[in-house]
């Protein structure tokens, strides 16, 4: 959530070696490979015959995590970053997040699940609202060497104290669980179109949040702190956004495609309209991006629960078992490759020219490429809406 600020650390450390076009993937790669991992953890512990490990996966996990972020503090090279920060790191996130996760589906499988995963999630958006003055202060103060250590220690005492007091639901341990899993739910095609609209509209999600502190500064020449501040006032919105479209799922019966396309729609129109046309003259403009941007885009993730009550329905209609906690695994393996592609193709993007347009707008800064890519997956991120517009009147179909 606050990799940006790294990231400009990274950019301008005499002692950290390689390519430094390639910093951008660290972040992005904590993110994809995070996700990507998810779904197997969630796959594996959601089955009765592994559920008891999950508060060890948990442990181990923290440990992990914190363990790459201290070794971190010794690399030389930027492959190093990328295999210590960017991948073990996110393994270990990954440990930690995917049986809380179950736990957290399973105490609010009979209601609230909307609102219960909106809290979870606007929990990042705190981290990424505070994180980017914590770090950037401890920047200014310690180094890289001495930030990572210190976040290091900070992941371990944090995540042994959430795991200290995580509940474990009592039925849940004597629950009894088909043994075999159900895997049902993929013949039919609301999966599908959910899991693309997921994946491509998180392409895009993950570039403000590694390039919006750099763009603040390369192009509108703005301090580091300004910068830090662009990315908290990306994350802030979050917050209010994640528990509100949980709210609007619940507890106001909006539709799961209808949530889709607010959220969608809103991230396009904040890209195309405030990020693209006067950002690079106007800070007002970029501030008023990081704000709209960050409240749709950020609440997008919030909506998945309305998708996985239809999948829900549908599974029951057709009277077949489902495991939404595995669901939800999988849901965020799709995000990891949208991650994945994002940070790769934000790479290759600010490397080509910028945009054949005039100079008065920002798609002709070198981040133009960028910037269209991100309305676009955003635009497209929201397909599912106009998707079940279209299959009105036509019947449902299944795989096989």
């Amino acid at each position: 959530m606050t990799f940006g600020i790294f990231q400009e650390a990274y950019r301008t450390s005499s002692t950290l070696h390689g390519s430094k076009s390639s910093i951008g993937v660290i972040g992005t790669s904590m993110n994809g490979v995070m996700y990507l991992t998810i779904p197997i953890l969630s796959t594996l512990l959601d089955n009765s015959r592994w559920a008891t490990w999950r508060r060890i996966v948990a442990l181990i996990g923290t440990c992990v995590s914190a363990a790459a972020f201290f070794a971190a503090s010794y690399a030389t090279q930027v492959w190093h970053l990328i295999v210590l920060q960017g991948v073990l790191s996110a393994v270990g996130g990954a440990m930690l997040y995917a049986p809380t996760t179950l736990l957290l589906d399973e105490w609010f499988r009979d209601g609230n699940r909307g609102f219960a995963y909106g809290v979870q999630l606007s929990c990042k958006n705190v981290v990424g609202t505070g994180c980017p003055f914590l770090v950037y202060g401890l920047l200014q103060t310690l180094g890289i060497r001495g930030t990572l250590r210190v976040w290091a220690a900070i992941v371990l005492a944090t995540g042994l104290l959430g795991l200290a007091i995580t509940p474990i639901k009592p039925s849940a341990q004597h629950r009894r669980r088909p043994t075999k899993i159900p895997w049902t739910f993929l013949k039919h095609r609301t999966f599908y179109v959910y899991a693309l609209g997921n994946a491509i509209f998180s392409s895009g999600y993950g570039l403000p949040q590694t390039y919006l502190s750099a763009y603040a500064d390369n192009v509108l020449h703005v301090s580091s702190i300004l910068g830090a501040l662009m990315i908290a006032l990306f994350n802030a919105p979050g917050i209010i956004s994640s528990v509100g479209f949980g709210v609007l799922s619940d507890k106001l019966a909006v539709s799961a495609t209808n949530n889709t396309l607010i959220s969608a729609l809103g991230s396009a129109l904040c890209v195309t309209l405030l990020w693209g046309l006067k950002s690079h003259q106007i800070p007002a403009c970029l501030i008023a991006f990081s704000i709209g941007y960050g409240f749709f885009a950020g609440g997008y993730s919030a909506t998945w629960a309305g998708w996985i009550k239809d999948m829900e329905r549908e599974a029951a209609g057709s009277n077949e078992a489902i495991h939404t906690g595995m669901v939800y695994g999988l849901l965020n393996g799709a995000r990891g490759v949208g991650y994945v592609v994002g940070g790769v193709a934000g790479v290759e993007l600010l490397k080509v020219r910028p945009l054949g347009v005039a100079e008065r707008w920002a798609y002709g800064t070198r981040y133009g490429p960028v910037i269209l890519f991100t309305g676009v997956s955003a635009l497209f991120g929201g397909w599912a809406t106009g998707w079940k517009l279209c299959s009105k009147a036509t019947r449902p179909w299944r795989v096989g």
